[in-house]
């Protein structure tokens, strides 16, 4: 099984933390659409014939796609490639472009799951990242969008300065009060050369506290707990039956392909990326060139992209999966470097699986990298 992504590389405007692939200008939207389309036709059997078994519409903003344009892409999907029976079908969304109509529209497409970047439920907080939509807003649409879909995932963000743990917590609840099955939560986080950055650099906003931002994913992980919500990885959080299956399949090594400018595949031995420029992009599609790079990974990265996966899921890093894919080597290193962590009680083994502990959870990122082989 395997998973499409298609990158829509278009925002009404710029939010001041983000650092993907987008532009602001809507001008090549509709030569975009037809490249994507290309790409697709162009890539075909890159997969090698594996079942589709996700859809996603990543960006940018894809929910300023009409719905004829989505139904295009999806069609295009099919067309090229042998997709199960039901597939999980994801549209990233921003409240501002959820009117009900467009939600009733959305509903009568073959989009399953909506993935909602609400982010906060504060007007300050909003201001602050330049979000494009208001507090208002995000309740609104969330309010119709339950009503049309059951697969509903949102995004929240923690560690926004001046927003207190108080604050925090009501933007959980809030967010629990719509019913949604699915949470994605990340750490504000300052990027080179986006505008929150210059502007932390200028004094125009506070530099984010990473001290408060422990302490609001704690307060995340206790409350989502308290309303049953699996944890199933470092960002995620889903009832069961309602874990993001186009998100699940790259921690678990699965191949997908990734169409539009900026956009990464992965067939299991070798990644791939698309040129980050849209007016190049379009160009090389039109003249039936792909315009991407290509690196196969050696026994050594793929060991190390495993540990970074694997240790921020709750399926953990199988020592088994270690020897039989890499080699004893491997497994005896990894056993060597987890020892600190495991004493300082960041870690733990259970019937041969790597995991992180509670303690633990928020430190992944850092930890897999000291396990990590230097080639």
């Amino acid at each position: 099984m395997a998973g499409i992504y298609i990158h829509i590389p278009f925002c009404k405007q710029a939010c001041f933390y983000c650092d993907f692939h987008f532009s602001t200008s809507l001008k090549k939207k509709e030569p975009m659409i037809s490249a994507l389309i290309k790409e697709m036709e162009i890539r075909k059997d890159e997969l090698q014939n594996e079942i589709i078994e996700t859809i996603y519409f990543g960006g940018g903003t894809p929910s300023v796609l009409n719905i004829d344009e989505i139904e295009l892409l999806i069609s295009a999907v099919y067309k090229n490639n042998t997709v199960v029976a039901n597939p999980e079908i994801t549209l990233e969304a921003n409240p501002d472009d959820l009117s009900e109509e467009k939600i009733i529209e959305l509903s009568k497409t073959s989009i399953n799951r909506l993935s909602i970047g609400i982010q906060s439920f504060f007007g300050k907080d909003l201001k602050l990242m330049n979000r494009a939509h208001n507090a208002s807003e995000a309740k609104k649409c969330l309010e119709f969008a339950t009503q049309y879909f059951n697969n509903i995932s949102l995004d929240l963000i923690y560690g926004i300065p001046d927003c207190t743990n108080e604050e925090w917590r009501t933007n959980i609840q809030t967010a629990l009060s719509f019913g949604v099955p699915h949470i994605s939560s990340y750490a504000l986080t300052v990027e080179e050369k986006t505008a929150l950055d210059t502007l932390i650099k200028k004094g125009k906003i506070k530099n984010v506290d990473d001290a408060k931002a422990q302490e609001q994913f704690i307060i995340l992980t206790e409350e989502l707990k308290k309303a049953n919500f699996v944890h199933y990885e470092l960002s995620n959080f889903g009832k069961e039956g309602f874990f993001s299956k186009n998100n699940s399949s790259y921690w678990l090594g699965k191949s997908y392909l990734g169409i539009g400018p900026s956009a990464h595949s992965f067939n299991g031995v070798q990644r791939s990326w698309n040129i980050n420029n849209n007016s190049k992009y379009i160009k090389y599609i039109q003249e039936k060139k792909l315009p991407i790079e290509r690196e196969t990974l050696t026994k050594t990265d793929g060991y190390n992209e495993y540990v970074m996966t694997g240790l921020r899921t709750i399926w953990g890093v199988s020592l088994h999966k270690v020897k039989k894919d890499f080699g004893e080597k491997y497994r005896i290193y990894l056993e060597k470097q987890s020892d600190k962590f495991i004493k300082q009680d960041l870690l733990y083994i259970e019937s041969q699986i790597l995991k992180a502990t509670e303690k633990g959870q928020f430190l992944t990122d850092g930890i897999a990298s000291d396990l990590f082989m230097i080639s």
